[in-house]
């Protein structure tokens, strides 16, 4: 069925959201691309189950790629909100 995970190290990991230290196996695997199925040469981000459960998880195609293009973790904060607020606003008015 389904192959061994012995290759997969069991150690801590770190929750990217509230920054708590979990065993591996009280976290989820949080994957930026998408696309957890393709792990070749790829290094996860984990969420710890509490932090999981409260994740939105609708599907988010082009989310990182706006994020990216906002300046999300480049510009200050107060311009990077105004930015995503207007970028929101004007996906939500090509769907209407």
């Amino acid at each position: 069925m389904w192959g061994s995970r012995r290759d997969v190290d069991d150690g801590p990991v770190t929750c990217i959201a509230c920054g708590d230290e979990v065993p591996r196996d009280d976290a989820r695997e949080y994957d930026k691309h998408g696309n957890r199925w393709e792990r070749t040469d790829k290094e996860f981000e984990y969420l710890c189950k509490p932090c999981d459960r409260d994740c939105c998880h609708q599907p988010r195609k082009g989310l990182e790629s706006m994020l990216v293009d906002l300046g999300a973790g480049e510009v200050p904060q107060e311009e990077f909100l105004a930015r995503f607020r207007d970028a929101t606003a004007t996906r939500q008015e090509r769907r209407d």
